[in-house]
């Protein structure tokens, strides 16, 4: 008997990889399906699996749905992918982020432990939880101080995590990720921003890309990387948490040149910083130190920044070309 899993944020970047990682390995995919959501099946569709999953309306909200689709599919591991994932919207919704990326979390953390306590669960933790940064690198031991409400509720998701592990025996782990990107990732996030305007600027669709902050430092990883080390972490004998990352940082403004030199474009010709673009509280430097995840894992990163901007460059190219 295949392997069962069940993904919250399915139609989300890291679901869909994360259902192919999981097909290839022949497991049975179940994935929560929410209504409110903006999302669409089309990255999944990308991929070439949605008619291999099974989806399931419900919502993370909704402890009723959770314990019904955790009853349902009989998932062995259970990855939680779901929240409102976008850091500059949770300023201006910050009780929706809180209750759908913390309280979420925690929902189903309790559907498991009713329905199904020998499953395995990962909790999707982010690097935001390390906010103004106590260390040059941040490991597992790292102290937190999240300076976003996205942060905020992410790190309260990642303790109850941790608490129902200690406290009921459940097999729950965390990823703390650091920005992890590919050609699935939404328009929104800077990477996709700066890579869909280098396209533009080169077919001649526009001619500048407002950005904020282009000095701050970030650890940026391949999503299709990343979702193996959340696999992994569901192999081991006991839950944990680690650190996923590259261990290397650059600037938006370096990820810009990468970018725009991948289309032979000057990016200081085209990239303007507008001040309304400026977060309220940023984070100016992340940087991964993942030494645990290679050590007990085995995992480590093996695509680089420039393979990576590279690889959505040209997915952008070939988007605007078609438009």
């Amino acid at each position: 008997m295949s392997k069962s899993a069940l993904i919250t944020g399915i139609t989300g970047q890291d679901g869909a990889y994360l259902s192919r990682l999981l097909l290839d390995k022949g497991y049975r995919v179940h994935g929560v399906l929410a209504r409110r959501s903006t999302d669409t099946l089309w990255r999944l569709r990308h991929l070439g699996v949605v008619d291999d999953v099974k989806l399931f309306d419900g919502d993370i909200m909704d402890l009723s749905s959770m314990i019904r689709i955790v009853e349902q599919s009989q998932a062995q591991e259970i990855y939680n992918l779901a929240a409102q994932s976008f850091v500059g919207t949770s300023w201006s919704q910050p009780l929706l982020t809180g209750a759908v990326t913390g309280l979420g979390a925690v929902n189903l953390l309790e559907a498991m432990r009713i329905a199904n306590p020998k499953a395995r669960f990962y909790q999707a933790s982010t690097s935001e939880m390390f906010g103004k940064i106590r260390e040059p690198a941040q490991s597992e031991t790292t102290p937190f101080y999240p300076r976003s409400p996205y942060g905020c509720a992410k790190l309260y998701a990642h303790w109850m995590t941790i608490n129902h592990r200690e406290s009921f025996g459940l097999h729950a782990s965390s990823g703390i990720l650091f920005n992890h990107e590919s050609p699935l990732r939404g328009i929104e996030f800077v990477t996709r921003k700066v890579t869909d305007a280098a396209a533009r600027i080169k077919l001649g669709r526009q001619k500048e890309l407002r950005l904020g902050n282009i000095d701050v430092k970030r650890d940026w990883g391949y999503a299709g990387d990343f979702v193996q080390a959340m696999w992994l972490m569901l192999q081991q004998d006991q839950g944990d948490d680690y650190v996923v990352a590259t261990g290397r940082s650059a600037t938006v403004r370096e990820m810009c040149r990468i970018a725009f030199e991948r289309l032979g474009i000057n990016y200081e010709d085209h990239v303007v910083v507008d001040p309304k673009l400026l977060r309220p509280a940023e984070v100016e430097a992340l940087l991964g130190n993942p030494a645990k995840a290679r050590q007990k894992l085995g995992w480590s990163a093996t695509t680089t920044l420039e393979e990576l901007i590279a690889m959505m460059v040209d997915a952008d190219m070939r988007r605007v070309e078609r438009e």
